[in-house]
């Protein structure tokens, strides 16, 4: 019987938001790239909540958008609400986030990678792993194609042996009833990856004409829009938006729940997986809260042309008819239909401890790794391991070092450098906590901190390059300006400020050194420049503001940067011995050995590994 055998440069397995950017990536740096997906339906499907961004989230899209990827662009074609959170505090927790039209995002991103040269898109489950000599060669499918490649990115997310559950309910396959992965894992397994597994869930969706919206509270979007993509304005992407609602639960839901607990797999110990302690289960949240009376629901439009809405906030996995019960007590949803049940779904997934930096695999030359099968959770996590993993898989291919964006660069860098250092024994959630440079990695900025890289690469073209680098130096030459423009303690410039209630110059005063008070911003100290230049956009003129009236805290956590720059190239030698380096505690021996740190800076985010541990290694590299 004649076998199907094909030749590929780089084979993606899966289309979701990692497996999405992977391939584009790979195949936008020349390389013949296929991805594999179970359906061609579910390309960038967004099984779960229908947005894009939010708290960190919305960091980790705009440098995906700076690195050259697509999640960006696709949500500014596709949103139908559009907020900036945290709008209220500082701008280093400012975070953008979009509804999206769930159908319309699947169909856009599939029409980009369906246009895409380099790209191939094949419904196929891929089955086996082809590794010789600890080195990947190849996949096979399920039907006994052979996809010869010299690199390969698993993006398997929640599909490997997944099983959908809610009461005593259990569909073996993945979400939204699509076919489930059900033998890559041995293959994995049988190349010595450990396999673990983790359970995620999502809500109910609920019928709008059922819904009385009078007992809700409206949630509109901004009236003034703020792309995710650095390539648009506010006025390309501007349209009518579509109101979201908020509700609560109350004390009546939580006796439903409280009566019914033994019911629920999560409580009962039929569910095996963890699950994500940051995107709790109504059940949870009801047990491990007993102080809190009511919980926050958020009604969401799964699209313009649906009638579905998402449920936010009330992810379960407990029986039918316990959902219809705790739902209706719910204001505004006393009459409620359900259209698709709440469901938990548990699956394999691997430890990132596994993965090197760059998510390439420590013991599979050519083999990487994105998204939630590394034990991550959410859309936007995804995408920003999948275009590294194809950026580092296709930089493999050619030759070339991988590309690793350390904790100082991005956001992308804390949460690889987390997973893959630090032990997540639940799925892993981005938060801007999670940042120790968060005041430099602002979600306005990621253009400036990351285009260079994506231009190197070659994801950013030429046009787009030399625009970033007109911004950029309208910028730098501003703040320069500002900086030597000295205004005099005259009667105008007093009466300005009394008007703006700010304290009077006793002596001339740099335009800079008035932006930085509080009351004061770059726009309002136009009346005092007349030699301001005209035409900066608004975005330069935020970077402008930001950096001056923030810049003795910029300036110091620079200098946090230049002392982690130093840890980080004190690189640790792949053949070390940890066994020969005296006075290292067992417990850190055990677990340097397990990660592999490649350098000081990563041994010292072990858990386990004390400053005493990294200076005992510190004093043994230098002897060596």
């Amino acid at each position: 019987m004649a076998v199907v055998e094909e030749y590929y440069d780089v084979v993606v397995v899966g289309a979701g938001h990692a497996g999405c950017e992977a391939a584009l990536a790979a195949a936008r740096m020349g390389l013949k790239t296929i991805v594999f997906t179970v359906s061609m339906d579910s390309i960038a499907l967004m099984p779960c909540n229908p947005n894009v961004g939010g708290s960190s989230k919305g960091h980790l899209v705009r440098e995906i958008d700076a690195l050259g990827g697509e999640m960006g662009k696709n949500i500014d074609k596709t949103y139908i609400q559009s907020k900036m959170l945290n709008a209220s505090k500082g701008p280093a927790v400012h975070s953008l986030r979009a509804q999206a039209d769930k159908v319309e995002y699947t169909k856009q991103m599939r029409l980009t990678m369906q246009k895409e040269e380099n790209l191939t898109i094949r419904q196929a489950e891929v089955s086996e792993l082809i590794i010789e000599n600890d080195v990947l060669t190849g996949v096979k499918t399920f039907s006994g194609a052979i996809y010869h490649a010299r690199a390969a990115v698993l993006c398997t997310g929640t599909y490997l042996k997944a099983r959908c559950i809610y009461g005593d309910v259990v569909n073996h396959t993945g979400p939204n009833g699509l076919q489930a992965a059900n033998h890559l894992s041995e293959s994995m397994k049988e190349n010595g990856i450990y396999i673990r597994r983790f359970k995620t869930g999502t809500p109910a969706r609920l019928d709008k004409k059922s819904i009385d919206f009078s007992k809700m509270e409206e949630q509109k979007g901004d009236e003034h829009i703020v792309p995710f993509s650095f390539t648009n304005t506010e006025e390309d992407i501007k349209r009518e938006q579509i109101s979201c609602w908020l509700t609560y639960t109350n004390e009546k839901t939580h006796d439903i729940i409280k009566a019914n607990i033994d019911r629920s797999p999560l409580y009962s110990g039929f569910i095996e997986g963890t699950g994500p302690r940051y995107c709790p289960s109504i059940e949870d949240k009801v047990m491990k809260f007993p102080d809190k009376n009511r919980h926050q629901l958020f009604i969401e439009p799964e699209g313009e042309f649906t009638n579905e809405m998402y449920m936010g906030g009330m992810s379960s996995s407990l029986p039918e008819d316990v959902q219809y019960e705790m739902i209706r007590t719910v204001p505004g949803l006393e009459n409620v239909i359900i259209t698709r049940n709440a469901y938990a779904i548990e699956y394999d997934c691997i430890s990132a401890i596994d993965l090197k930096p760059s998510l390439e695999f420590k013991k599979v030359s050519g083999l990487f790794s994105a998204g939630q099968i590394n034990g991550s959770s959410g859309y936007e996590e995804a995408a920003a391991q999948g275009i590294m993993a194809g950026i580092n898989a296709a930089r493999k291919v050619k030759g070339e070092e991988p590309v690793v964006i350390d904790r100082s660069e991005g956001y992308i860098g804390v949460l690889i450098d987390d997973l893959v250092t630090k032990e997540t024994a639940e799925p892993y959630r981005m938060m801007t906590s999670r940042s120790e440079y968060r005041l430099l990695l602002r979600q306005d900025n990621a253009d400036l901190r990351l285009t260079d890289i994506g231009h190197e690469i070659g994801l950013i073209d030429e046009e787009r390059y030399a625009k970033f680098c007109e911004k950029r130096e309208q910028i730098n030459s501003e703040i320069e300006r500002l900086n030597s423009v000295m205004i005099g303690a005259n009667r105008n410039t007093q009466e300005f400020l009394l008007s703006h209630e700010s304290s009077e110059l006793k002596t001339a005063a740099s335009l800079s050194e008035l932006i930085r008070r509080p009351e004061l911003s770059y726009e309002m100290v136009a009346p005092l420049d007349p030699e301001r230049p005209e035409g900066l956009s608004s975005e330069v003129m935020n970077q402008i503001n930001i950096s001056i009236k923030y810049e003795g805290y910029i300036v110091r956590q620079k200098q946090q940067v230049e002392h982690f720059k130093k840890l980080e190239k004190r690189r640790i030698p792949a053949d070390i011995n940890y066994d020969e380096v005296h006075n290292l505690r067992k417990e850190a021996i055990q677990k340097l050995k397990m990660v592999k740190p490649e350098s000081i800076g990563q041994a010292s985010r072990i858990s386990g590994v004390s400053p005493a541990d990294i200076s005992v290694l510190m004093v043994y590299l230098s002897a060596k």
